[in-house]
């Protein structure tokens, strides 16, 4: 599901706001943390945890270009 990055909480941990309306406290995986730099405002893909809807992993962080296309094709929706 899309996301926008809302706060940055510090330990891997960031607040988003998502596409169904819902604010999540999100983290980021090990593999991501040193490699992909996150900051207020970009669009990321999440997966809510099955068994606390309140909580989320990030997945993928969109780079301007790709963001762009997303609202250029009609896919967010915020």
């Amino acid at each position: 599901m899309f996301a926008i990055v809302d706060s940055m909480l510090g330990a891997g941990h960031i607040k988003v706001r998502c596409e169904d309306g819902e604010e999540r406290l999100a983290r980021i995986p090990g593999k991501m943390r040193k490699k992909i730099w996150i900051r207020e405002g970009d669009i990321v893909i999440i997966v809510p945890w099955p068994f606390q809807k309140s909580r989320a992993d990030i997945v993928w962080r969109y780079t301007i270009p790709q963001v762009e296309w997303l609202e250029k094709n009609g896919y967010l929706k915020f």
